[in-house]
This record gives structure tokens, C-alpha cells and sequence, in this order.
């Protein structure tokens, strides 16, 4: 259907469709985000939120963008993974910043210059997580710099990103296996997970993007609707008292 809206400009319904459709790409990605975001904000707990799902992503973005310059695919996709990484950095912020507020004792500070394997990804300064990406960052540029023109290696990289970013879903699943409770995730975050990766992988699809891209996209929808299943039936009948035990907690009943 290519009727065309203006001569002058040559837009077309096409146009429109498709720009419509790279805008909901870039937006939709940060979208799920907000509910989670304003959820902790108010509630003043990070508890029932995964920082590990920070990680996936700030790591399947960075090497989604260094695919980008191996592999040219869409600009929309690149601009999408820029977004997410500066949305990633927010969700980190609010988190340490908000786990910081409720210790009661203060407890010893824990930084990424430590070294500490047992305290990776469980810095109590945000300056950490920014380190140890920018650390990740600058290797992975110098080591695609390097190796550039060897096809594989960028094809790796372009799996390695999809994949990654696939996994987004785990460990949300574990932290709420681990709480025994999906207490403090916000629903409509998983809600918009599902949605949009249904929307992306379509996209994917129909875009002729690398088919590194729709598979795991595939896979990704299929661990949004394990979060869903934990949600909706393990809430109600295996994790309810662990779920009541935890909102007495809070309560300090």
C-alpha cells in the first residue's frame, strides 16, 4: 500500500509505517521501565528488583553496538541500544541509591577497584558500575578494532549481543526464586517486556534483520512468559506465604 501523501515530500504510507515503527523500537525498549522505576521510587525498596538485569542489558547493548560498526544494520536499533544502556545507568542510580537510604547499620562500602568477585555487581557506589562498564567497554573496542575484518568474530559478536539481551528475562526469574516471592516486581514492567519482544522479534522479522537477532528473540518472549507463569501461578500457590512473611517484614509486624 504505497500511496503517496505529498508529492513534494514523497512520503508515503510505507514511510510513515516504518518510521512509526523504528520510534516505537527506541521508545518501546525504555517503556517497561518507567512502572519499575516509579514503583521503587515510591515504595523506597530496590529488594524485589534484579540489578543483574541492569548488567544484561548494559552488556548486549555495548556489543550490540559494537556489531554496528562490523556489520551495519539498522539506525534505529543502534540509536535503541544508546538509549538503553543511559536508561540502564537511571535504573542503577535509583537502586543504590535507595538501598543506601534503608541500612539500618551502615554497612562497608564495596566498590569495583576491590576486585572482590563476591561483591561484583553488588557495589554500594553507582561510580562502580559506570567503572566496570567503561572498563568492558574500552576492551571490547580495542578487541573489535583489532579483528574487524575477520567475519566471524563479528558474527559472534552480533550472537553474543542478541543472546545476551535474550537472557534478560533469568534473572528476574532467579531473584524471584530466590525471594520465593515476586513481591516488589512490578507487573507492568513484565507486561511491557512481553509486548515489546513480541513487537521486536516481529520486527526483526520483517525487516530482514541478521537472524541472530530473531531468534533470541524468540527466546526472549518465551522467558517473559516463565516470569508471567511465576506471577500469575506460583504467586498464588507457592509463593504466598513466603510473599505475606515478607510484607509482614516490612511492616515490622
Amino acid at each position: 500500500m504505497d500511496w503517496i501523501i505529498s508529492d513534494e515530500l514523497g512520503l508515503t504510507v510505507g514511510h510513515i509505517v516504518g518510521w512509526g515503527a523504528a520510534g516505537a523500537m527506541i521508545i518501546g525498549g525504555v517503556a517497561p521501565y518507567i512502572p519499575q522505576y516509579r514503583q521503587i521510587k515510591r515504595t523506597q525498596d530496590a529488594e524485589g528488583f534484579s540489578l543483574y538485569v541492569c548488567l544484561t542489558l548494559l552488556i548486549a547493548n555495548t556489543l550490540r553496538i559494537l556489531f554496528w560498526f562490523g556489520k551495519r544494520y539498522e539506525l534505529p536499533l543502534l540509536i535503541q541500544s544508546i538509549v538503553m544502556n543511559i536508561t540502564m545507568f537511571v535504573m542503577i542510580h535509583i537502586c543504590v541509591t535507595v538501598r543506601k537510604k534503608s541500612q539500618i547499620i551502615r554497612a562497608r562500602e564495596r566498590i569495583f577497584t576491590d576486585m572482590d568477585r563476591k561483591y561484583f555487581w553488588a557495589w554500594t557506589d553507582f561510580q562502580s558500575y559506570v567503572d566496570c562498564m567503561l572498563v568492558f567497554s574500552v576492551i571490547g573496542a580495542a578487541v573489535t578494532y583489532l579483528l574487524i575484518e575477520f567475519g566471524p568474530f563479528v558474527e559472534l559478536i552480533g550472537f553474543m549481543a542478541v543472546f545476551t539481551e535474550a537472557m534478560l528475562g533469568a534473572p528476574q526469574i532467579a531473584k524471584n526464586h530466590q525471594n520465593k516471592s515476586t513481591e516488589g516486581m512490578s507487573l507492568s514492567m513484565v507486561i511491557m517486556w512481553t509486548c515489546g519482544d513480541v513487537f521486536k522479534t516481529a520486527y526483526f522479522v520483517m525487516r530482514e534483520a541478521p537472524s541472530q537477532f530473531w531468534v533470541c528473540g524468540s527466546l526472549q518472549v518465551a522467558l517473559d512468559v516463565v516470569i508471567l507463569f511465576q506471577y500469575f501461578v506460583f504467586q498464588v500457590w507457592v509463593y504466598r506465604r513466603d510473599t505475606a512473611a515478607a510484607r509482614r517484614a516490612r511492616r515490622g509486624d
